[in-house]
């Protein structure tokens, strides 16, 4: 309306008043709009819509709901004694704020903790939840005076435990959340307000659920839980008391006492009452829109934080007994009334001033008796809210334990069964404990009397269908070794005593298979060592039933693998001490190997050589130095190659890979084995030693090619340099000499020339 306000500093002057009470601002505010703004409402319009009864109904928490609200807490208590300084993050209170909401609401909206599995749809529903409880009541109660319900939920997970709710007590129901397709929305309102519907209960989520639907064929509204936006709410109730309502509309709102939800709730009174004072927005309408402070939510998560550490055994509206009687309900209601009347008429009273400067009962988190306390926290410590006292349970590693307490659905349980005396306690019998066939025979036959006195039938067998007839003469032979059963003696019965002690009952299959690969690795009578590869066994255990093992190792299944798996070993180890006392043999026939070594190279060998010979005897004095049967051998030949100043430049040494220098030194071993052997060793031997070395060459072949020439002329000096040279050369000094060599020739070509 340019034509009316057409100075917008001075309407701005006349609202942007600072000094002007703010209640003489909104009176100013409504003269200007009247005019312009018709605003009606349902009690003006319809005369015969009988206005909606709002109750608070306040409850408590379940023994389930005290112990995960603890938690939560318990978890950051840093955080909610308001240590976490001044850069705490508002992200992490806001966290633990719903949390703890979804506590009060039901702690099965917490992974873990349903019992299960198998998960049922049972009791423990609802009476771990007081939510729930007090809603059992009160559903049960309007279903006899036949009324139709609507219940309302922030999380559509809660609707999700209220559907199994609805099929156990069953309960007809229609549900609209988020994911509902328009379609189904419109299907399911048809369904309940078509008359004669057997529909009881509407489930929906407030956000999704609460615009748009007429659902006045329900006189009954629940609110399971509060919106931080009281119009949310507002348009939730809307649902059913709206035009076309004959009836009148109550509304129930959950509650949980002195927990974050009663905060919760009175910041909703409180933007509730501003929204009255204010219809139109502007700057006075943005401190009603703002967002709760860090402090504030501090205060929420603090309100009864302090009596869940106190009392962790108060159960709110239960009775001691853990059940909401007739009388407690009745209770609960009286005194829902009575509270929503006081809070009502709380904030009746308030005006704009006194909204604006009222956030909660605390407004910081530091202010307590009109005191504040923020700069003495650094003197006084924060110890406002202590953990609860730890209590040390009883661990238990049994499977049967943990199984029978994870299948406890918490429902009544059926009357025990007669008990079954406890068998005879067998010794297992595996072949690798060496035990006398003979306990096998007084076992079972101790067995068979225990079912024969206790009227146990032979079971059948699992197995396929084909062998049903096999099994079943097996079962029939047992049961008839059951009814001629008799008592062991008590000379059998100190018979099966000693033959259990003569076993070694007490070695496992992985003692078995340690002590396999320690004769393997040492040699069958290195028990010291054998021990070393046993965990559990010292010395005197492994001689004790080694000794019995060589004794009656073929009573093992498959003992031939075994024995061989240990003869191989012993083999590579007497192969190992021959080769170690050659090579040291080698070595004392020189007074400086490594420059005065000299291998008797064979004719395949110096064809196919791409090492010299200097590193070839560096080779053979560090396997002496190191040992053949050394950890990491050629991991420390490698590095000691690296580290030699004679190699500095030798890039083709400097790069072997350990895999390529344990294929060299193999080789280098076999040459020296056959020095002191004499004659031409085993056909068998020869074959392998040249398969070694033609892998040798595959490998070598591409740095042959890059840093040696392939002409047969270079072959051959090399051959010669071996042969000839008593102590040989290096590469870099070869290609120093050969280089020399030319230089000189073309300077005595030029001084010819010159002359002529």
């Amino acid at each position: 309306l340019p034509d009316v306000f057409g100075d917008s500093e001075a309407f701005d002057q006349w609202f942007n008043n600072q000094d002007a009470d703010q209640d003489t601002v909104v009176q100013q505010l409504h003269r200007v709009l009247r005019p312009f703004l018709l605003r009606r409402v349902k009690s003006d319009v319809e005369k015969s819509l009988l206005p909606k009864k709002e109750i608070n109904l306040y409850v408590g928490m379940s023994e389930m709901q005290i112990k995960w609200y603890r938690n939560i807490i318990e978890k950051d208590i840093d955080a909610v004694n308001g240590a976490g300084g001044k850069k705490e993050s508002k992200t992490r209170l806001l966290n633990i704020v719903m949390q703890l909401r979804k506590c009060c609401n039901h702690p099965y909206l917490f992974d873990g903790a349903e019992p299960g599995p198998p998960y049922t749809t049972d009791e423990h529903l609802v009476y771990n939840a007081a939510k729930m409880t007090m809603l059992d009541k009160l559903l049960k109660k309007m279903q006899a005076q036949g009324s139709r319900v609507l219940i309302f939920s922030q999380m559509s997970r809660v609707l999700d435990i209220l559907e199994d709710y609805s099929v156990m007590r069953g309960y007809q129901y229609c549900r609209i959340d988020g994911s509902t397709a328009h379609e189904d929305r419109i299907a399911a309102i048809d369904e309940y307000n078509k008359p004669e519907s057997e529909k009881f209960l509407f489930l929906l989520t407030t956000r999704a659920g609460g615009l748009g639907i007429n659902l006045t064929s329900a006189d009954i509204v629940v609110l399971f839980d509060s919106d931080w936006n009281p119009q949310a709410d507002l348009q939730a109730m809307d649902r059913a008391h709206r035009i076309g309502q004959t009836k009148q509309v109550v509304v129930f709102r959950f509650v949980t006492e002195k927990a974050i939800e009663e905060k919760v709730l009175e910041r909703a009174a409180q933007k509730l009452r501003l929204d009255q004072l204010v219809i139109q927005q502007g700057r006075t309408q943005q401190q009603a829109k703002q967002a709760a402070s860090k402090d504030e939510l501090l205060g929420m998560i603090q309100h009864g934080a302090e009596n869940i550490f106190n009392d962790s055994k108060e159960g709110g509206a239960f009775s001691k007994d853990g059940e909401l009687t007739e009388t407690d309900f009745d209770d609960i209601l009286r005194q829902g009334e009575e509270k929503t009347k006081q809070m009502n008429a709380k904030y009746e009273k308030l005006g704009l001033d006194d909204l604006q400067k009222f956030s909660t009962e605390s407004a910081s988190a530091y202010e307590w008796n009109g005191e504040s306390f923020i700069n003495r926290k650094k003197d006084i410590g924060i110890n406002w809210i202590n953990p609860a006292k730890r209590e040390r349970k009883e661990q238990s590693y049994s499977m049967d334990k943990y199984y029978r307490n994870a299948l406890m659905t918490g429902g009544p349980r059926p009357d025990p069964k007669p008990k079954v005396p406890r068998a005879p306690k067998q010794q297992a019998m595996h072949d690798y404990q060496f035990f006398d066939s003979r306990l096998g025979f007084l076992q079972d036959k101790e067995t068979a009397w225990f079912r024969k006195e206790n009227n146990l039938k032979a079971p059948l067998a699992d197995g396929e269908e084909d062998t049903l007839e096999q099994r079943t003469a097996d079962q029939e032979l047992e049961q008839q070794a059951i009814d001629e059963a008799e008592p062991l003696t008590e000379k059998e019965q100190a018979e099966k005593e000693k033959l259990t002690n003569e076993g070694f009952g007490e070695w496992n299959k992985r003692d078995f298979q340690q002590f396999v690969n320690g004769s393997a690795k040492y040699g069958r009578n290195n028990y010291d060592t054998i021990a070393l590869e046993v965990d559990s066994k010292d010395a005197n255990e492994i001689k004790k039933y080694a000794k019995v093992f060589w004794k009656k190792y073929q009573q093992i299944q498959n003992w031939e693998k075994h024995i061989a798996a240990i003869e191989e070993g012993e083999q590579r180890q007497r192969r190992v001490v021959q080769q170690r006392d050659m090579l040291r043999r080698k070595m004392r026939m020189y007074r400086v190997p490594l420059q005065q070594l000299k291998l008797n190279y064979t004719v395949s060998t110096t064809n196919k050589k791409v090492y010299t010979e200097e590193e070839d005897r560096f080779l053979l004095v560090m396997l002496d130095k190191y040992g053949l049967d050394s950890e990491g051998l050629y991991e420390k030949i490698r590095d000691e190659i690296r580290e030699s100043p004679l190699f500095r430049f030798d890039w083709f040494f400097l790069s072997r890979t350990p895999q390529e220098l344990s294929r060299r030194c193999a080789t280098l071993i076999t040459t020296v084995t056959r020095e002191f052997e004499g004659g031409p060793p085993a056909k068998e031997n020869k074959r392998g030693a040249e398969d070694a070395e033609e892998e040798e060459e595959e490998e070598e072949k591409p740095a042959a090619k890059k840093g040696r020439s392939s002409t047969g002329t270079a072959k051959n000096k090399t051959v010669n340099g071996v042969k000839g040279t008593p102590n040989g050369t290096s590469r870099a000094a070869s290609e120093d000499t050969t280089a020399s060599g030319g230089a000189a020739k073309s300077r005595a070509r030029g001084r010819k020339s010159g002359g002529k």
